[in-house]
């Protein structure tokens, strides 16, 4: 049956041509995307005492004109209207721009209500709307929506009101009665006038209510939907490992596995030997141990008669991992390097030790997935964060005929809820317990002008034989923030310790080859001092780093900053993170205290995401990342977390295909791109 909520804009009466073009460019097409363009926010004339206004905000305001307005003119039909009003026994100014005729309106001694933003130094009001008279009191919520183009606020309301006339019985309810029910949700219908057309705040707050939950359950559905269709298409991919070796292996460890290591590597090791295809997310903080957990699951693979590959971001990363499995292996797996310094005859050799299966464990950057890259059996990738495995790199193995299991390392702390989000189509492991004995980083929060004794301080840590880092935002000086950049400072830092101590540099416009370089002069201690971009926020294992300094902390979020701080500590001494800041507002200084009070990155990432929003942690477009019309999944995980429940529900009762009463909630998820496959990998 045709659904008629698909029908283009242009059929809702009174939308001619050019409306249509300026709802097309807002992302409105169909009768249904107007429907559901929900305001981005909503006035409400609500007179407040001038004690209760807060700086920058939009508020109404009502007062006696208490001066003769005051009209100037400038540049083209431009004017500046400007009168006094006495409000609860202040003067306040007001201002009005290309309001000429209200001059004549407004007169000594008149009641007016005022709605403007409010600029609390000045006692002002910039004036967007005004009236004679007193607030009305039944005034009622206004709808306020995102525009662009020539489309206006009024033109959307009106196209909405007869939309809503035109298709009101077309728009059906999609959620069954009994959640409905349980969760006193409003219906489809009444929830879409209220969004549009409160008629109190309270009608509102249950409309949004239903379209959080309405959208957390589609997108779970989708992505439970999503990753039961990637488990099922690789079927036949069990890993029969030797189960008694691979306890031998982790009893011979030099070191005790933590209880969130051990759930973990349980986790894996059951999703290697099921027939389905893993497709986990592993994560813990830095030095939580998972490379451990990699390890174990390596040598599972080994046993099972299979190859193992570790793709991770950097050549020198790849050097240092080769370097500790070959130890840890000895002569119970062949381990080879793969990266792109492996050149000449060592580079055929290699790819025909991968090609014969004479190399059991392959260590490399990206270059592991190119074309000439020959695996005979590969049963194990493992993949460091900063390679997050793409489509692209999924389709260039599953052209070689090859499904592995796939493990996602990652040391951003992720909250739980950005996880079940971003990574819905995932399992997903948490270590999060430290290794015993393990010293925590000391963090210290100081102002500019101690900068002196911060210096003095990487000195002394230095003829104690340790090194330090030093991280600023910005690679060159910047007109718009006045932020120490790392040319400059690299430039004052060889001034002040040459020729004692040696100062890299590291930036991420510097050619990958050069970048190498200074890390491994870092990492030999040829360098001992390095100036960095967050470029070093991946990078490389230096456990005579024992100091990072991080200039102009309060640019960087939690989760950075605890990434940055996690380049230290890695070592027997004691390390130090020192963060230079002058934070202006409370958030930033919120967040440079609650720096130095945890070094735990999952308290510190559910705090990033509560002061920043999950934007800033993956990035503005992170593809991963949906985006929610109503819902917001930090303040609304609650509800994601009933959602994630009833969708598993669903799905495992197989009611959303075999249930009428869940008809009109399947077509709206089988209807999606990624559910039908067009934008699958």
């Amino acid at each position: 049956m045709k659904n008629v909520l698909n029908d283009p804009v242009v059929n809702v009466k009174g939308i001619g041509e050019k409306l249509e073009q300026g709802l097309n460019s807002l992302g409105i097409y169909t009768v249904e995307d107007l429907l559901f363009y929900f305001p981005a926010r909503y006035d409400v004339y609500e007179i407040k005492p001038l004690s209760e206004l807060i700086h920058d905000d939009k508020v109404t305001i009502e007062g006696k004109v208490s001066s003769e307005p005051s009209l100037t003119f400038y540049g083209k039909r431009k004017s500046r209207l400007s009168f006094n009003l006495q409000v609860e026994h202040v003067t306040v100014k007001a201002v009005m721009f290309n309001r000429a005729f209200a001059k004549k309106q407004l007169q000594v001694g008149d009641m007016v209500t005022l709605t403007g933003k409010w600029d609390q130094h000045r006692l002002q009001i910039t004036v967007s709307n005004y009236q004679k008279g007193r607030a009305k009191s039944d005034a009622k919520i206004q709808p306020i929506y995102a525009l662009k183009s020539d489309v206006s606020n009024i033109q959307i309301k009106k196209a909405v009101t007869t939309a809503l006339s035109q298709y009101q019985d077309d728009l059906q309810e999609i959620l069954p009665e009994e959640y409905l029910s349980a969760y006193k949700l409003p219906g489809r219908l009444e929830a879409v006038k209220h969004m549009h057309f409160p008629d109190n705040h309270q009608v509102l707050k249950h409309a949004r209510r239903r379209f959080t939950y309405e959208e957390f359950l589609l997108f779970q559905l989708k992505m439970q939907l999503l990753r039961k269709r990637k488990r099922e298409s690789t079927f036949g991919n069990s890993q029969d490992y030797q189960a008694k070796d691979v306890e031998k292996f982790v009893e011979a460890l030099p070191f005790q596995l933590t209880a969130a290591q051990s759930r973990s590597l349980n986790e894996v090791m059951t999703d290697m030997r099921s027939p389905y295809r893993m497709n986990r997310l592993l994560q813990g903080d830095v030095g939580s141990g998972k490379t451990a957990v990699a390890a174990i699951a390596l040598y599972a693979t080994i046993t099972a008669g299979k190859q193992g590959a570790l793709m991770v971001p950097t050549e020198i990363l790849a050097e240092q991992h080769f370097q500790s499995l070959q130890e840890l292996f000895a002569d119970k797996a062949s381990v080879v390097l793969l990266t792109g310094s492996v050149k000449g005859k060592r580079r055929k050799q290699v790819l025909q030790e991968i090609a014969d299966k004479q190399a059991d464990i392959i260590i490399g950057t990206h270059a592991l997935i190119q074309e000439e890259v020959v695996f005979q059996d590969l049963g194990l990738v493992i993949v460091d964060e900063q390679h997050r495995f793409g489509v692209e790199q999924r389709r260039v193995l599953r052209d070689k005929g090859l499904h592995p299991d796939v493990l996602f390392m990652t040391a951003t702390p992720i909250p739980r809820t950005l996880a079940i989000t971003a990574f819905g189509d995932m399992d997903v492991s948490v270590i999060d317990e430290m290794p015993s004995g393990r010293k925590q980083v000391e963090t210290y929060w100081v102002k500019e002008n101690m900068l002196d004794r911060v210096l003095q301080f990487i000195q002394k840590e230095v003829d104690n034989g340790h090194q330090a880092y030093v991280v600023c935002p910005l690679i060159e000086e910047s007109d718009k923030l006045d932020i120490q950049n790392a040319v400059e400072l690299y430039q004052q830092l060889q001034e002040i310790y040459a020729p004692k101590t040696a100062v890299g540099l590291m930036h991420g416009r510097l050619p990958a080859d050069e970048k190498e370089e200074v890390m491994r002069k870092f990492a030999a201690n040829d360098i001992q001092v390095l100036v960095s971009t967050t470029v070093v926020e991946v990078g490389v294992n230096v456990p005579n780093a024992s100091v990072m300094v991080i200039y102009d902390a309060e640019r960087f979020g939690l989760s950075q900053l605890h990434q940055l701080r996690g380049r230290v500590g890695r070592g027997d001494a004691q390390s130090y993170c020192i963060l230079v800041a002058d934070p202006k507002g409370e958030v930033g200084k919120e967040r440079m205290k609650i720096m130095t009070e945890t070094t735990n990155g999952f308290e510190l990432s559910e705090e990033d995401l509560k002061l920043r929003g999950p934007g800033d942690f993956f990035g503005k477009k992170q593809s991963g990342m949906p985006e929610f019309r109503v819902a917001d999944m930090v303040h609304d995980y609650r509800a994601l977390e009933t959602a994630r429940t009833d969708a598993q529900q669903i799905l495992a009762s197989g009611a959303l295909d075999e249930n009428p009463v869940f008809q009109k909630l399947a077509q709206y998820v089988y209807n999606d791109k990624i559910v039908k496959g067009e934008t699958l990998d």
